[in-house]
């Protein structure tokens, strides 16, 4: 079965499930769907980044701080981020995935419920190859930087929900680094 041929939960503006249609008919239709975002830090803290493969359905070829994907038809946030952050690790044995917030995103590409996540990842990765074409583990300090200077090119969703994220830690007190 090809990931355009994946079965999806429609949902509507409150994220409740209102039918299930194929993954390429939800994007086609541009119908709003759920996924789950993942940001990864190895032990020293950094950031795992990453060149998405040019056979992607959305934003090919594109940079991206966070992990994740579209969810299963019936699955839950907490259930995909895991999947989601092994399969394209390339590791099993992760911890499940903090939940820390959720938004609607609304731009290129679409609209999605956007569960953002955050893990820890002290094992050797090995990017699933189907999804990423280059990676590497940036700084915080880096990972702002190359984000705001348009040097890369971005997934939109990613950046959304990596300004966000940044918000949601100035409003926590938590400051620019969870370790």
């Amino acid at each position: 079965m090809s990931a355009a041929d994946e079965v999806l939960d429609v949902v509507d503006r409150r994220d409740r499930v209102t039918g299930r249609a194929r993954r390429g008919d939800v994007y086609a239709a541009g119908l709003i769907h759920r996924c789950a975002f993942i940001l990864a830090r190895d032990g020293l803290g950094r950031v795992f980044v990453h060149r998405r493969t040019a056979s992607k359905l959305v934003f090919p070829s594109h940079y991206d701080m966070f992990v994740g994907g579209v969810l299963g038809a019936g699955e839950s946030y907490g259930r995909a981020a895991l999947r989601e952050a092994e399969e394209e690790l390339g590791v099993t044995g992760l911890p499940q995935p903090e939940p820390l917030f959720k938004f609607l995103y609304e731009g290129p590409g679409g609209a999605w419920w956007s569960y953002v996540h955050e893990v820890r990842c002290e094992l050797p990765v090995r990017p699933q190859a189907s999804e990423v074409a280059w990676h590497t583990w940036l700084p915080e300090e880096e990972l702002a930087e190359r984000a705001g200077g348009g040097s890369w090119p971005w997934v939109p969703d990613g950046l959304e929900a990596y300004r966000r994220l940044r918000e949601w830690r100035e409003r926590a007190g938590s400051g620019s680094e969870r370790r």
